[in-house]
């Protein structure tokens, strides 16, 4: 069992979110990001991604213990003001999460670097339909792919946009990566595939000035891209905090089965 002592609490700004952490903040005492041992994360997934991401970005990672004050609340835990905070946390089951590490080439030269906890995503910007060629450890798998676009998921956001786009849902743990394309035209039979979490992927846009494609990792977007290269990155490894019984992985696990 392991004791946080010293917590921050970070807030979205939704008026609910806000009522919380008013609520809380009179709770107990609070210390600032850089001072503490853990994170205490009031809103929806959006807020639980921007959190997460503004650790990567300072290479200070913490444990996070979400409490949903947004609407699907996938990454958080149950908002229960009657039951103490200190012992859910000290009770609560870790999940490691690894992100997605993407480095983007423009048509113009320029390298953009990036993560993403959920997906790496490939989207035509125009009308025009995206071709793209698709290697796995620099071995070409698709010689062309003509799309609307394509992504790769972790098993954190297997659920998301990977679930919508008929993707198949990872469990945690799994070490897999989940390679879906997004209104496949051509090839008409090729569903994705599943990889493991050692593959690099690489994409690259054919007629990339004609058919323009962007990419967006999580919330940062990327326009008019030529290459993109995707790997995970497990040597930074985030940490989500989740109540006994209600741990992401049993999430997953249960999405399985919702009719």
């Amino acid at each position: 069992m392991t004791t946080y002592k010293r917590l921050a609490l970070v807030a979205s700004t939704a008026e609910r979110a806000q009522e919380a952490e008013s609520q809380l903040r009179a709770s107990r005492e609070w210390v600032p990001l850089e001072e503490a041992d853990a994170v205490v994360a009031l809103g929806g997934d959006g807020l639980m991604l921007q959190v997460l991401h503004q650790m990567l970005d300072s290479s200070r990672i913490l444990p996070v213990f979400g409490l949903n004050r947004g609407t699907v609340g996938f990454l958080m835990n149950k908002f229960k003001s009657s039951r103490s905070l200190e012992e859910r946390m000290e009770k609560a089951r870790k999940v490691a999460v690894s992100p997605l590490h993407m480095e983007a080439v423009t048509n113009t030269g320029e390298t953009e670097t990036c993560f993403a906890i959920n997906e790496v995503s490939l989207l035509r910007e125009t009308r025009q339909s995206a071709k793209l060629e698709v290697s796995v450890n620099d071995k070409v798998r698709l010689q062309e792919m003509i799309c609307d676009g394509v992504l790769v998921a972790t098993p954190a956001g297997s659920t998301a946009y990977n679930l919508s786009a008929n993707g198949p849902i990872l469990p945690m743990g799994s070490k897999m990566l989940a390679l879906t394309p997004i209104s496949p035209f051509r090839p008409r039979r090729w569903r994705g595939a599943i990889l493991p979490e050692s593959a690099q992927i690489t994409f690259r846009a054919r007629e990339s000035v004609k058919r323009p494609v962007l990419v967006v990792a999580d919330q940062k977007e990327v326009r008019d891209v030529k290459e993109v290269r995707v790997k995970a990155w497990p040597e930074h490894q985030l940490t989500l905090l989740f109540d006994r019984g209600q741990s992401l992985d049993e999430r997953i696990f249960a999405e399985q089965f919702a009719v």
